[in-house]
């Protein structure tokens, strides 16, 4: 079984706080279960796909 993980690096627009996650890639779109900043931001932020 075969399971597409991704890196992701997604940083804080606000504060500017960054975090590496890995995830799984479903159907075009990655999901990391990341819901929001340490600041409270849920919608601004700068998201880069890394090779794993």
């Amino acid at each position: 079984m075969v399971e597409n993980r991704v890196k992701v690096k997604i940083r804080c627009n606000v504060c500017g706080e960054k975090f590496v996650l890995r995830g799984k890639r479903d159907h075009g779109k990655v999901d990391t279960g990341f819901k929001m900043c340490l600041c409270n931001n849920v919608n601004d932020f700068e998201i880069e796909e890394l090779p794993m």
